[in-house]
């Protein structure tokens, strides 16, 4: 998907298709728009993102801590942020406690260590306003050449194309940290995420469930000096990584039950040919190991069949889904234009 905020959005298969540009755009004011921002010790950073997000004209900014051990929560409230502290761990934990506790239609989600300029927030909600439900901030399109380690860069494109790969979309940069997105389209996710799949939840689940989602360019700087991260590469990048394909299981049943169904019959077969090899030369005979190789074929079949059935389901389910959705925005929109007539 090209990072122009082009209307797009998955289709039941989880692959991007173009919308109309003529869609009804409505004007999004700033009262409408809360400012997100979950944090865990952001001290050195926290105040100068919350007033960057003022001098934007973003009055109504949320800080949700994660339980910050140095002034991170005293800081927020200076500046003017409502500060909530979250009941249990995690970033994924605090964005559904927060979300729960918003009451406007709109939210814009950053992350507090002043990485992300709150000068890009109109680029971010701009989308929503032509009808899209969830935006993604591409760090990508306009990033400092040091914002990012080596390390980073590699971990997160073969984050992409794993998600590219496994669940049919392009959303360019899944881990962004800078979203927009409407708060009832939020509601209709699963989300169960506590920690930093938090994002790769997100994604996946707008796929899964349909949700008008595009990317749009933003800057991405680096971590001031004074600022440390949370994150931890090659172990939260492990973690995403499972998470992208545990996920499948719902999402992609197909890839997920079929990728088990291939290992079980490549390695039921490694042991038949092993067996068959020390037949033909040495006359031996291994019955337990045959045993075992039959028996990893036939799970394999079985899966690789349960994967197909599970595919068919879900892509009825989702049809389903989609026509129930169509049949109350038409209810909804029937309903509100015969309310003049009925005054």
């Amino acid at each position: 998907m090209e990072n122009d905020g082009t209307l797009a959005h998955p289709d039941r298969r989880g692959e991007v298709v173009a919308m109309s540009e003529a869609e009804t755009t409505r004007e999004i004011s700033s009262e409408e728009v809360c400012i997100l921002i979950p944090t865990l010790d952001e001290a050195a950073t926290i105040g100068d993102v919350i007033d960057g997000f003022h001098e934007q004209g973003y009055g109504n900014v949320v800080v949700i801590d994660g339980g910050s051990e140095d002034d991170t929560q005293e800081i927020a409230s200076e500046h003017g942020a409502q500060v909530l502290v979250q009941s249990g761990n995690g970033k994924g934990q605090a964005v559904r406690e927060a979300v729960d506790y918003i009451d406007v239609p709109y939210v814009l989600m950053v992350d507090g260590d002043g990485t992300y300029d709150p000068a890009d927030a109109d680029v971010m909600l701009e989308p929503l306003s032509r009808g899209y439900e969830h935006v993604i901030g591409n760090r990508f399109a306009d990033m400092d050449d040091d914002a990012m380690k080596a390390l980073n860069g590699f971990g997160n494109r073969m984050i992409n194309r794993s998600f590219r790969f496994i669940h049919g979309a392009d959303y360019d940069d899944i881990l962004s940290g800078y979203r927009a997105f409407t708060v009832d389209s939020f509601r209709r996710l699963s989300l169960d995420s506590d920690g930093f799949t938090i994002e790769t939840e997100l994604a996946v689940e707008c796929v899964k469930h349909g949700i008008e989602t595009t990317v749009v360019p933003i800057s991405y700087s680096a971590r001031p000096e004074e600022s440390e991260t949370n994150l931890h590469p090659i172990k939260d990048g492990g973690t995403i990584i499972l998470a992208l394909y545990s996920l499948a299981k719902t999402n992609n049943p197909l890839f997920y039950f079929g990728s088990l169904g291939v290992s079980g019959i490549g390695a039921g077969s490694v042991v038949a040919a092993y067996v068959l090899w020390q037949w033909v030369q040495y006359g031996q005979g291994h019955e337990i190991l045959a045993l075992v190789s039959a028996a990893g074929i036939l799970l394999g079949v079985q899966l690789l069949m349960f994967g197909v059935l599970s595919d068919m389901l879900v892509t009825l389910h989702r049809e389903q889904r989609r026509r129930l959705e169509q049949i109350t925005r038409e209810h909804r929109e029937t309903r509100s234009d015969s309310e003049p007539d009925d005054r």
